[in-house]
């Protein structure tokens, strides 16, 4: 029979003698866990980026709404997979109204407010507002410019309603398409540019639209210089939320396109408020004169025009 020493792990029998030679010997087991520690990447971030890194979607981020979106089992053809989209309750939907209206210098949208729970709850209905205010407020400041006026008839102007809709709906979701596969594309260019989904951006730019309804509706105020003073104050608040928004994703490229960039949603904005303004409520009113009609006996009938 073997000798109970030929029986003996060897590898046991070094660890033994290589402890009795050096005692202070760091052992691991392999049943304990590698600790790898936190300090040993962050030297080679910058400092005072982290929180961007956070904003923007780092890796641990990405990983976080991968899992998130494993959950989401319904398919996308289902009721269940948009009700998720709407899964918002009214205290969240007035705390992002309210972020959009007093934007904080320095923070970013999507991050204090977006971020946890995107929702299209708000800004499918902050648009629908947004198109009635502007039908009818439109309507009613032609009729008050044209009150007194013998020759002109108040008609009111539905199509207003489908033309406001189709601009601002329009706006609401083809930018931030637009927007989304550009940031896509430059992900693909440049390193560290990190994009937000589609629905953060969409959300962005719904909850943005909500400083024009009260806007809207004091453009009632027949007087051009009130007007375009709304028009700049409603500017300054919602493109700075787009600002502060997307300048962290895009700061890292080129800094021409990066400036271009955030220097044609500024564009986009303000073409959207100024042509509302110009199109629904400056747009001049022709008073058409009553046609005169000749009658058979040699007199002239005068109709009224409606």
């Amino acid at each position: 029979m073997a000798a109970a020493d030929d029986l003996k792990f060897q590898e046991f029998d070094d660890a033994a003698n290589l402890l009795a030679a050096n005692p202070d010997a760091t052992t691991i087991s392999i049943d304990e866990p590698v600790e790898i520690p936190k300090n040993q990447h962050s030297h080679l971030q910058e400092p005072g980026r982290e929180e961007d890194d956070e904003l923007l979607g780092t890796d641990d981020s990405d990983k976080t709404e991968l899992l998130a979106g494993q959950k989401k089992s319904a398919p996308f053809w289902t009721f269940e997979y948009y009700q998720t989209f709407f899964d918002v309750d009214t205290y969240q939907v007035l705390d992002r109204i309210k972020g959009s209206v007093f934007p904080v210098p320095g923070k970013n949208f999507v991050r204090l407010y977006i971020r946890s729970n995107p929702d299209l709850y708000g800004p499918f209905w902050i648009c629908a507002t947004l198109v009635f205010t502007i039908a009818v407020s439109g309507n009613l400041s032609n009729f008050f410019i044209h009150l007194g006026k013998p020759t002109y008839h108040y008609v009111p102007e539905f199509r207003k309603v489908s033309i406001a809709a189709t601009t601002i709906y329009a706006y609401a979701w083809l930018v931030p398409l637009a927007l989304w596969g550009f940031l896509m594309w430059r992900n693909t260019k440049v390193m560290n540019i990190v994009s937000y989904s589609f629905l953060e951006i969409v959300c962005v730019y719904g909850y943005s639209l909500f400083i024009y309804i009260p806007t809207a509706i004091l453009w009632i105020i027949p007087q051009k210089v009130v007007r375009w003073v709304l028009v700049v104050f409603s500017l300054c608040l919602s493109g700075s939320v787009l600002v502060m928004t997307f300048w962290p994703a895009v700061r890292d490229d080129n800094r021409r396109i990066a400036v271009a960039t955030v220097a044609t949603i500024l564009l986009l904005h303000a073409l959207l408020a100024v042509g509302c303004l110009a199109y629904f409520f400056d747009a001049p009113e022709l008073d058409i004169p009553a046609p005169i009609i000749p009658a058979h006996n040699g007199t002239t009938v005068v109709t009224k025009s409606h």
